[in-house]
């Protein structure tokens, strides 16, 4: 489903050749992978690039699945992603410790390729229809449409170029952050691709003659914001 291509996807296992096999699939279907062998190190990219889904092992070093799940919900400086466990633990007891801990899905490995994607796609069908219930009920007179890539504002609806819809979207995704543009980059352009600031600066040029200058606040030397007063 093109709709849905572009989302950032966390890979959590310490299984090397699991993470490349996911890796593969996954940026093969057009979406943006970043992997992290353990829970600790899995929380810290959570933290950094702010995924749409996490695919997450639960029998791993340092720090397992159930406890790194459980860190990540608690965060509330962070937009919550949807999370799935991957894993050949298939006991009662571990699918129930999962979903109390605040996972949202369970997958058992080994997973065959079409079956992954086709569960990728339910899960952020899920995150879509969660993320424009949200966008539509807020009080500001700015409404996204993560499906169609369609902004509204003040009853005007507008068709956004790919970055620049998800430029906007990861700035209003929490309002009063400050994203650095290291950040922006590793985020909206992922780490594959060789960019520079100058990109940022005209994608947020091309925002504000679309949108007017009240949503976004340039942080001189820091980065950008989303404001909805």
């Amino acid at each position: 489903m093109d709709t849905l291509k572009g989302h950032t996807i966390l890979l959590v296992d310490d299984e090397q050749d699991i993470l490349n096999f996911l890796s593969y699939n996954l940026k093969k279907e057009g979406y943006k992978v970043f992997t992290a062998a353990n829970g600790e190190e899995g929380v810290k990219m959570v933290q950094q690039i702010h995924p749409s889904l996490i695919l997450m092992d639960v029998m791993m070093p340092k720090m397992d699945g159930i406890e790194a799940c459980q860190v990540i919900r608690k965060d509330l400086n962070i937009t919550q992603p949807i999370i799935a466990f991957l894993t050949s633990r298939a006991e009662d007891y571990s699918q129930i410790a999962g979903f109390e801990a605040g996972a949202d899905d369970y997958i058992t490995k080994p997973v065959r390729p079409r079956l992954l994607i086709s569960k990728v796609e339910s899960l952020l069908r899920r995150l879509s229809r969660a993320h424009l219930e949200k966008t539509e009920n807020s009080a500001t007179s700015l409404k996204i449409d993560r499906e169609k890539f369609m902004v509204e504002i003040q009853g005007k609806s507008m068709l956004l170029p790919k970055k620049e819809f998800e430029l906007l979207e990861l700035l209003a995704s929490r309002p009063g952050k400050v994203y650095s543009r290291e950040q922006i980059l590793t985020i909206v352009w992922g780490n594959d691709t060789v960019v520079g600031e100058r990109t940022i600066d005209v994608h947020i040029r091309k925002l504000r003659e679309k949108l007017g200058d009240d949503y976004i606040r340039t942080i001189k030397g820091v980065g950008y914001t989303f404001s909805e007063s």
